[in-house]
């Protein structure tokens, strides 16, 4: 049959065809028809076929099982196609390289839509300082320096929290500098246009005055008398306004005792970046760098101090994520020191706590940094649910989390806060490829010492962090579980985080 290939189509077609070249049957013959025709596609090249989707498949249908049609008994269809011998996989080596896949996926989304974040944040925080520091020089910060939170200026994607975390639901305070000009200008108008109508007014008043003046005179000698029955009665009355106006200065606006830090002795360290601070960074409108390195969060960054957070820091009032960072960054060479870093790990506040992005990025950033864990590694994440701080600590491992808040009486885990590390661990659990859980253990360490008023908790955090790494046991759940609130730590407690805290900062004083 010349221009057609001898396959195993033309073989079937001989198969049935009598010593005159008919096919009786008129359904083979059918079949024999589309056969030729499928063939004559072939050659013209509208047709294409592979393996063992040939044009007798085509025209009978699939093979059955263990046979090829048209070749003959005793050749399998792997032999005849020369199929590859296929290859068990188990479900879950299915399941785990589809999640590898999305979360690469996912995690390269990440890194595109951070890296646009922190430029574009950096662009508008330089144009804020610009404003705010007279001949303010770009060039003095990184290029790649990630911009945190300064107050007074707009937060940082990385930093969104105010820099001041107070337990009493007061406002957060900051400059508004754009806002500011503008009610100034407004006052500016104002003051004029008064001036005008005022120097009308004036010269109307100065009639009535006149007329008035005889009658005062009159009036004062009564006034005189009075005057002398009612001086026993309003020294009675300063004595009780006194204690009240006492009193007001021990509450925050919400009635919060305020403990008085005035007379508290501050650290020589403290002092000396206090003095740095009044020399240096004020006169010449400077701030001071940090670059924290991978190790200690997961991904290097950069954030800087402003004089504003020493001299708040010195004076014991509410601290924000930057403060905190850098303590951990203190932190992590006395675990380094003591060989602890497989022990414990670190979790960005910055990047976890409220307003820092949605919650499903704040979940994908304490997940990756779950992934790192080796056995029975804890990480401590301190968390800020809206001026006020906690401390969260993860075990991956055993799916448990702990709570530790400074404030006393029965506190409850902020549903969000809650919400991020579940998902977390659902997440690690994926990636490690166990069923995990129905849902993560939560431990609430009310054993904890507790703040003495409203200002505290951020020092308390801190302190809570360090007394957990100066125990290499790591036994903190044994420490902190008694049932009643604790006492307050004594001030030379939070004065040791505070001289740590500032030795560490005057390393990076020019």
């Amino acid at each position: 049959m010349p221009g057609v290939e001898i396959d195993r189509s033309t073989l079937w077609k001989k198969a049935r065809q009598d010593k005159h070249g008919n096919i009786p049957d008129p359904k083979v013959a059918e079949k024999a028809k589309l056969i030729d025709e499928l063939q004559k596609q072939v050659a013209e090249g509208s047709l294409s076929i592979t393996g063992s989707n040939d044009v007798l498949t085509l025209a009978l249908g699939p093979e059955h099982p263990g046979r090829v049609r048209g070749v003959g008994a005793g050749i399998s269809p792997r032999q005849f196609f020369n199929l590859p011998r296929p290859q068990r996989v188990k479900f879950a080596d299915q399941l785990k390289e589809s999640v590898r896949i999305v979360l690469q996926e996912e995690t390269k989304k990440m890194e595109v839509r951070t890296k646009q974040l922190v430029e574009a944040e950096r662009e508008h925080l330089l144009s804020q300082l610009s404003h705010l520091i007279p001949n303010f020089d770009p060039s003095m910060l990184k290029p790649k320096t990630s911009p945190c939170k300064n107050q007074g200026l707009q937060q940082s994607p990385k930093n969104p929290m105010s820099d001041k975390a107070s337990c009493s639901g007061a406002e957060v305070r900051s400059l508004h500098l754009e806002d500011d000009t503008a009610r100034n200008g407004e006052q500016q108008e104002q003051t004029k246009v008064g001036a005008l109508d005022n120097q009308d007014e004036e010269k109307k008043e100065e009639n009535k005055d006149e007329q008035k003046m005889g009658e005062k005179k009159d009036e004062g000698k009564k006034e005189e008398k009075r005057e002398n029955k009612d001086e026993g009665k309003e020294e009675d009355t300063n004595v009780e306004e006194k204690k009240e106006e006492k009193q007001d200065e021990e509450h925050d606006e919400e009635g919060n005792e305020v403990v008085d830090y005035s007379n508290v002795e501050v650290p020589s360290s403290l002092q000396s970046l206090c003095g740095y601070v009044e020399t240096t960074l004020k006169p010449q409108g400077k701030i001071m760098t940090f670059n924290i390195e991978k190790e200690v969060f997961g991904a290097d960054r950069s954030t800087f101090v402003v004089h504003e957070d020493i001299t708040q820091f010195s004076g014991m009032e509410e601290i924000g994520a930057t403060v905190v960072a850098v303590y951990m960054r203190c932190l992590y060479d006395l675990l380094r020191e003591a060989n602890m870093c497989s022990m414990v790990g670190f979790i960005d506040p910055a990047q976890v706590s409220a307003n820092a992005g949605s919650l499903t990025d704040r979940s994908r950033i304490v997940a990756s940094r779950l992934q790192k864990t080796d056995g029975e590694q804890i990480f401590m994440m301190p968390y800020n649910p809206g001026r006020h701080w906690v401390l969260l600590i993860v075990r991956a491992k055993r799916e448990t989390v702990y709570f530790l808040d400074p404030l006393p009486g029965n506190r409850v885990v902020d549903e969000e806060g809650k919400n991020i590390v579940n998902s977390a661990l659902k997440i690690y659990n994926s990636h490690i490829g166990r069923p995990g859980r129905k849902a993560p253990i939560w431990k609430t360490l009310p054993g904890t010492p507790k703040q003495p008023s409203s200002v505290e908790c951020g020092y308390y955090v801190m302190r809570f962090m360090r007394d957990i790494i100066m125990d290499p046991s790591l036994e903190f759940e044994k420490k902190f579980a008694k049932g009643k609130d604790q006492a307050p730590y004594p001030q030379a407690a939070i004065d040791e985080v505070r001289k740590e805290w500032a030795e560490f900062v005057c390393l990076h004083m020019d």
